[in-house]
């Protein structure tokens, strides 16, 4: 077919070398593992909630009337052989993907990887982060037992609260009322072909835009932004990814063999009436389930006949609509506030870009914070406290603790910066200390090697953009004009506060002083190797 020559060409790409890119290899592994359980759950799970008595090896519930979804689990993980292994292997399986896409989001994030050209792809992340939450939320609802229908509950009551359209849409969902008997079998097909086909679409992207932009690498010698450093995928990262996926594989089913979860039988059977308490969902949809235990319920506005449930709306809807629209535009903001349209395939170290760290703290700090309240009622009968005073200081945390934690982190930035710049300027600290016949103490620095120095300075300095005049020579007024005042504050807010990288003029005004003349005529010697750094530690005194 002609394909030989297109093959040898991938098959000798060069790939960089760091263990953060793993994080990426692990979301791609557990997404081949949900497929690979996935087609061997469907064989034995029935899609349907007809009423069936129970009369499996399950004796609590013998006799009971229950769902055929409900059913054919727990017949799944009592009756077929390897049936519980896999349903577990599934859900931690599922569980390592959200975790994995979401690390390896944060370490695109940090490090600045989502720039020209690289938009797009973190667009593409955006949604696959965002349906691995859905297909997630749609997976542990299908075995209709008494935790999914709760949370299942609380979905219905997210569609309902959208205003005009959003009895149409749960009606549309939910083949009417809640329950309603047509949600399992449509939530089977959007979690078996709909989403995962969504997913092999996109990750097919995802992996085509990363081969076509080339891997971005870390700032080292020998990197710049037209090369890339590392091994190539035949037969080094062949080998390596290989090896790689059978460790994730064997690390997740050791853990589904060893460690429970979602135990349906324990639950029971959805059933609407009984309320109960504990109730969690999986950590990915806990700061959602968070967000709607702290709104208080009074917050509904009555408009003529219709009820606008704010209480709902806001923590379901509005929050995260907002949160995931920020998300998905990132790029550009930063683009705005750096005047930077050039294409970017090094990475940057968190502490050179010293906002945008602190504003990515502040996003997960903001997280944490609503994800600890959706278990607070196990928080309050674990540590014997107040469920009503864990939600009132949630609400005052989830405004006052985001910005402190953003000022904090750009500050800790800030003086990693300036501990970099010392270190160039005067070399590492050896802990030998020299006292002069005038009593001045000096401590002996030992040179930092070129290619360590061009790892902390080679980072861009960027500075706040000051816009041209609105109108050109002719009187023509400036296109973008108007938006001149947002990309300056927008710059100031991200680039007043810095610390520029060492110049070579500074490099060489650090290295022409007298210590080390000092020193050698103190001593009578050579008392520094060639290069060595010398620092004035205490003004003079005794030593």
């Amino acid at each position: 077919m002609g394909l030989t020559g297109p093959i040898k060409a991938n098959a000798r790409k060069i790939f960089p070398d760091h263990w953060s890119f793993m994080l990426g290899e692990i979301a791609l592994y557990s997404f081949v593992i949900l497929l690979l359980t996935g087609v061997f759950l469907t064989f034995f799970y029935i899609p349907s909630v007809g009423l069936v008595e129970y009369d499996g090896p399950y004796e609590p519930m013998q006799g009971k009337l229950v769902s055929e979804a409900f059913a054919s689990t727990v017949n799944m993980s009592f009756e077929v052989r390897g049936g519980l292994l896999m349903r577990q292997i599934h859900h931690w399986s599922a569980l390592v993907f959200v975790a994995s896409t979401v690390v390896h989001m944060m370490r695109v994030f940090f490090t600045g990887a989502f720039r020209r050209p690289r938009e797009l792809n973190w667009v593409i992340g955006a949604v696959l982060a965002l349906l691995a939450i859905v297909e997630g939320f749609a997976g542990y609802s299908l075995p209709d037992d008494l935790l999914s229908g709760t949370g299942l509950r609380i979905a219905s009551a997210i569609i309902l609260s959208i205003p005009l359209i959003g009895t149409y849409v749960h009606f549309f969902a939910f083949g009417g009322e809640f329950p309603g008997e047509a949600f399992i079998p449509r939530l089977y097909t959007i979690h078996v072909l709909l989403v995962p086909a969504i997913f092999l679409a996109l990750i097919a992207a995802h992996l085509f835009l990363v081969v076509l932009h080339k891997h971005t690498q870390y700032p080292g010698p020998g990197r710049t932004n037209s090369n890339v450093v590392g091994y190539p995928l035949l037969p080094v990262y062949i080998a390596k990814a290989g090896g790689f996926f059978f460790i994730v594989f064997g690390v997740i089913a050791l853990i589904s063999a060893l460690v429970q979860i979602n135990p349906v039988w324990s639950y029971g059977p959805y059933d609407p009436s009984p309320v109960t308490a504990g109730a969690q969902p999986d950590w990915y949809m806990g700061w959602l389930d968070g967000a709607v235990r702290v709104m208080p319920g009074w917050l509904e506005v009555v408009l003529f006949e219709w009820t606008l449930s704010l209480n709902i709306l806001i923590p379901a809807v509005v929050i995260p609509g907002l949160l995931t629209t920020v998300l998905v535009a990132y790029p550009w903001i930063e683009r705005l506030a750096t005047g930077d349209a050039r294409e970017h395939h090094l990475l940057d170290r968190p502490r050179n870009a010293p906002t945008r760290t602190g504003l990515g703290v502040m996003g997960l700090t903001f997280y944490v914070i609503l994800w600890a309240n959706g278990g607070n009622d196990i928080l309050a009968t674990h540590l014997h406290l107040s469920i009503n005073d864990i939600t009132r200081a949630t609400g005052v945390l989830m405004f006052v603790a985001p910005p402190i934690a953003y000022v904090i982190t750009k500050r800790i930035c800030l003086g990693l910066q300036r501990r970099d710049r010392d270190r160039v300027l005067h070399g590492v600290e050896t802990g030998q200390v020299f006292r002069l016949d005038t009593g001045e103490v000096l401590e002996r620095h030992a040179p930092m090697s070129a290619y360590d120095q061009w790892t902390l300075v080679q980072h861009d300095a960027y500075t706040p953009i000051e816009p041209g005049p609105a109108t050109d020579a002719n009187g023509v007024k400036r296109k973008g004009a108007w938006a001149d005042g947002i990309t300056r504050r927008l710059s100031r807010f991200y680039f007043e506060d810095r610390v520029d990288p060492v110049t070579p003029a500074e490099l060489a005004a650090a290295h022409s002083h007298g210590d080390h003349d000092a020193i050698d005529a103190a001593h009578g010697h050579d008392a520094l190797d060639s290069g060595t750094e010398v620092r004035r530690e205490v003004g003079s005194g005794q030593a």
